[in-house]
């Protein structure tokens, strides 16, 4: 778990690369079942092909359906389920019925100001398209783009602190729930990821080394 921007993404790549833990997106779950054309699958496409959101209890068995593949049997990975303090009950309930319960949460931490550094620091050359940021990657001469010359640089519209800032907000009202929700049940760690992401991946590994 974590805010947009806090590096959830490159630690759970860190994480199956080291662990070779099968690693379970809402997304690919859905992309999966809908390939099969499981039973489930099929029900969630109608929602996604009208454009609706797909009911909890729709994902909540295409979770179920995934986590009894063997591949889950040494050891698995969700990112982005839940998202909610009822998805979180039935997780809890299906990963005791396939007796695969969920050992621990990671939430990754980081201070939302400096994630509207991060996230609305991108801008980008109206010429020809490059990308910059003005933390990480700034042109080599200020104001000129590295690849064309160019001199008008702007910045998309989601990329704006004020969007990002919404974005957020967002993000924090729907995890704040269920962070209380682990934390009462003790498997929530909590790590600083505000370091560079190999120390952020040495604190991670500490906790997983710990549950073995």
């Amino acid at each position: 778990m974590g805010l947009p921007g806090a590096g959830k993404g490159t630690q759970a790549e860190k994480i199956v690369d080291e662990y070779h833990l099968a690693h379970i997106s809402t997304g690919d779950m859905f992309r999966e079942a809908m390939a099969e054309q499981t039973k489930i699958g099929l029900e969630a496409k109608k929602y996604i092909d009208n454009g609706n959101l797909v009911p909890d209890e729709v994902t909540n068995a295409i979770v179920k359906e995934r986590l009894q593949k063997p591949d889950t049997d040494v050891g698995y990975m969700l990112d982005g389920f839940p998202r909610t303090i009822d998805q979180a009950n039935a997780l809890e309930e299906i990963s005791k019925d396939l007796n695969k319960p969920v050992d621990a949460v990671i939430n990754i931490d980081v201070d939302p100001e400096v994630l509207v550094d991060r996230l609305s620091g991108r801008f980008i050359c109206r010429t020809c398209g490059a990308t910059y940021h003005k933390l990480y990657h700034m042109p080599k001469v200020a104001g000129t783009c590295d690849r064309c010359g160019g001199h008008d640089f702007y910045q998309r519209e989601d990329d704006k602190p004020e969007t990002v800032k919404n974005r957020l907000a967002v993000n924090i009202e729907m995890n704040t729930p269920l962070l209380d929700f682990y934390r009462g049940k003790d498997l929530l760690y909590t790590v600083n990821g505000e370091q560079d992401i190999d120390l952020v991946f040495d604190e991670i590994k500490s906790i997983l080394s710990k549950l073995n």
